[in-house]
C-alpha cells in the first residue's frame, strides 16, 4: 500500500491524516498517511529517509516548507515563484519534484465554493512572509484589478511587490493603508496564530467586501471577527483553504481529483463539537 505523510514540527494538531482518509475512501485509492514529526536540526534526512522506506510522497507544513524548497532542484513553477514547497512527489525514478498548492488551494475555495469573483477587484494581501509568497501568484492569477501587500515592515512588502513585477501590484507599510479601500482582504500574517490582529486603519473595507483569514479555529478567529465587526459580506477562515490545498497535493500524487465539499463539511461539524 502506497504511504504518504505530512511533515512538520510540532505535528500531532494536524488534519491532513483525516483530510486524506476521506479523500482515498471517497476515490477508492489503497494508500496511508500519517504524520511525521520532523527533525529542526536533519529536514533533508527525515525526508531522504521516509523515500527510502518507500513513502511516495509529503505534504509540507511548517517550519520547514523554506527547506524543502531548497533541498529539491525538480521544482514547479508555482513552487519556484511562492519560494516554498509544501508537497512533495516521489516520481518513478525515484526522483523528488516539489509544488506548492497553497495558492490553488485559496483561490479554488474563495471562487470554487464561496463564489468570489476577482474580476475587477482591489485586494489586500496582508503580510510579506512565507504564507503570501505562498498564495501570492495564484491570487494575481485570479485576475484582480489591483493587488497591495501591507506588512508592518513596509520595506518586507515593497520587495515582494517589485519582486512580483506586475503593474497592478504595489506594497507598503500597514500604517499607509489609511484612505484606501479595498474588496478582499487577505489575511497572511502569524497574528491570528497568536490570537490578535494585524494594527489597522478604519475605512478599508468598501461596500460589500470580504474578509479571509488563512488559519481557523473551532471559534470564529480574530481576524474573522475584526472583518464582521467592521460589516464585511462575508468574513471567512482557512479551513476550506487547507482541503482545496490538500485536493490539489492528492492530485498530484494519486491523478485524480477528490471532492471537497463533503470533507470542508465533515470538518466543520468536527469543529463544532457535539450538539
Amino acid at each position: 500500500m502506497d504511504r504518504y505523510a505530512v511533515i512538520g514540527n510540532p505535528i500531532a494538531h494536524s488534519k491532513s491524516p483525516q483530510i486524506h482518509a476521506a479523500f482515498a475512501r471517497q476515490t477508492g485509492q489503497r494508500m496511508e498517511y500519517g504524520r511525521l514529526l520532523g527533525s529542526l536540526d536533519d529536514f533533508a534526512g527525515d525526508v531522504r529517509a521516509f523515500v527510502a522506506d518507500g513513502g511516495r510522497g509529503l505534504n509540507v507544513t511548517v517550519p520547514f516548507k523554506q527547506a524543502a524548497w531548497k533541498l529539491l532542484a525538480d521544482r514547479s513553477p508555482r513552487a519556484e515563484a511562492a519560494g516554498a514547497v509544501n508537497t512533495i512527489i516521489v516520481l518513478d525514478d525515484c526522483r523528488l519534484r516539489g509544488d506548492n498548492t497553497d495558492g490553488v488551494g485559496l483561490v479554488r475555495d474563495l471562487v470554487d465554493n464561496q463564489g468570489f469573483d476577482f474580476a475587477g477587484k482591489r485586494v489586500l494581501l496582508l503580510g510579506a512572509g512565507g504564507a503570501a509568497h505562498g498564495v501570492l501568484g495564484a491570487l494575481l492569477d485570479a485576475g484582480p484589478a489591483a493587488l497591495t501587500i501591507a506588512n508592518r515592515t513596509a520595506a518586507k512588502a515593497v520587495d515582494l511587490a517589485r519582486a512580483a513585477a506586475d503593474a497592478r501590484i504595489d506594497g507598503c507599510g500597514l500604517g499607509d493603508l489609511a484612505d484606501r479601500s479595498f474588496d478582499l482582504i487577505v489575511n497572511a500574517t502569524s497574528s491570528g496564530l497568536e490570537g490578535g490582529v494585524p494594527d489597522l486603519p478604519d475605512g478599508l473595507l468598501a461596500a460589500g467586501a470580504w474578509t479571509y483569514d488563512m488559519v481557523y479555529g473551532d471559534a470564529p478567529t480574530p481576524f474573522c471577527r475584526w472583518g464582521e465587526a467592521r460589516g464585511a459580506v462575508r468574513a471567512l477562515d482557512g479551513l476550506g483553504m487547507l482541503v482545496e490545498q490538500a485536493a490539489e497535493s492528492f492530485r498530484l500524487w494519486r491523478g485524480v481529483r477528490p471532492e471537497t465539499t463533503p470533507v470542508i463539511a465533515e470538518l466543520r461539524r468536527g469543529l463544532a463539537g457535539p450538539p
